[in-house]
């Protein structure tokens, strides 16, 4: 099992975020062996240096070949791009006594292999590379273009990974038309599951400002506590929007709440409160904004209002790529997927922003960053037929027509 073995190549390079011990480099030899262009695009300081690899195959030809039957030929540049994305690095192992076995040394007990990464997502990237192998060997002039998006820096902030890549491939004009995603996003058994859309992530951080004074005295003081309540309990009752077909109504919710100084004694000077919203594609950042600073200015109280966002919603309508996928998926496994915009976020969001298409599709989740993260066995060479089967599909509906 080709997949199985680079799988456990790869979880035995200790990759914690942002290091990328040598994934990459392992990986580009691998698919430079079979024509690709390998592009290593290190970003971030000495200290938090980012490893990202675009990779890239295009038939060495225009399609000649198909003139004879078609009306016209496509020249390669035009030729659909499919581009396999995910990451290499790995979130922390945490405390190593409560491993079964050393993280980082692939280990089979009961039909599963064990390792950081097994889930999230290592095997889905030898999955990529083994179906585009086995895909090329078969197709030696497709009717698509390929390509591998890999980064350092999705377990971490996530700033000097693929959105780096993405704004490149952007300014040189680079056009991407279907991209697979290799997160872990399956349930039970692989391909019960696809994510084709994630909702998006907005941050903010409200200063409430009042006055400190003794709490024996409270007429010479501002409670900033009692100042953001009222608008608090207001902000809770809002219906932001109601969702549609494919998204849940976006949610607000508070994350921390810090005010005092640890003394009973003391009302404090101000209160910070943390607050998340994740929404759907029914709202933007702007109109949330918006609409929660009108509720904070009805209150009248002295506030100082911070926007972080981490991500915009997408979503991949049912078309080609979700139709090939789902084809992949029955015809390898027998069963229905479900699409699904559920769960947290992705790179995936900075991919959608410059290719219309995106899909995230991988092994089941149940044991991602825990500690004895583990795949089945069984699961891993079902993954990678989906992968290649996928591309074939896609390889057909793009066949040249006849005259």
């Amino acid at each position: 099992m080709n997949t199985l073995r680079l799988a456990e190549e790869l979880i035995s390079r200790p990759s914690i975020t942002p290091q990328d011990a040598g994934c990459q480099d392992l990986l580009a030899q691998r698919l430079a062996r079979i024509g690709f262009a390998c592009e290593h695009l290190a970003s971030g300081p000495d200290s938090f240096r980012v490893q990202n690899l675009w990779s890239f195959w295009a038939p060495a030809r225009t399609n000649i070949a198909h003139a004879a039957t078609s009306t016209a030929a496509t020249p390669v540049n035009d030729l659909p791009l499919v581009v396999f994305a995910g990451h290499t690095d790995v979130v922390p192992t945490g405390p190593l006594e409560q491993w079964a076995s050393d993280p980082f040394s692939p280990t089979h007990r009961d039909g599963r292999l064990y390792g950081r990464g097994a889930s999230d997502m290592k095997t889905s990237i030898a999955a990529f590379v083994v179906a585009v192998e086995e895909f090329l060997a078969e197709h030696t002039r497709p009717n698509i273009r390929i390509a591998f998006l890999l980064t350092s820096d999705e377990e971490g902030p996530a700033v000097d990974g693929t959105v780096v890549v993405c704004k490149a491939l952007q300014a040189r004009g680079q056009r991407l038309d279907y991209c697979i995603v290799g997160e872990p996003t399956s349930v039970e058994r692989t391909g019960d599951m696809i994510k084709n859309g994630r909702r998006g992530t907005m941050s903010g951080k409200l200063t409430v400002r009042g006055l400190q004074g003794h709490i024996a005295y409270p007429h010479l003081a501002r409670n900033p506590i009692h100042l953001a309540a009222p608008a608090l309990a207001e902000l809770v009752q809002v219906e932001w929007d109601r969702g549609n077909d494919f998204f849940p109504p976006t949610s607000w919710q508070i994350s921390n709440y810090h005010a005092g100084t640890g003394a009973s004694n003391v009302i404090p000077g101000q209160a910070i409160i943390d607050f998340n919203f994740r929404f759907s594609t029914e709202s933007t950042p702007e109109s949330l904004q918006q609409r929660l600073q009108a509720v904070l200015d009805k209150h009248q109280f002295d506030y100082q209002l911070d926007w972080t966002i981490g991500g915009l919603p997408f979503l991949t309508r049912p078309g080609p790529l979700v139709d090939a996928v789902r084809d992949a998926i029955r015809c390898e496994t027998g069963q229905e997927t479900e699409l699904s915009t559920s769960g947290g976020t992705s790179d995936a969001r900075f991919i959608a922003q410059v290719c219309p298409q995106v899909i995230e599709l991988g092994p089941p989740n149940a044991t991602i960053h825990q500690v004895n993260e583990h795949i089945a066995v069984a699961d891993i060479e079902p993954l990678k037929n989906i992968y290649r089967r996928t591309l074939e599909r896609l390889n057909a509906a793009h066949a040249p027509q006849t005259a």
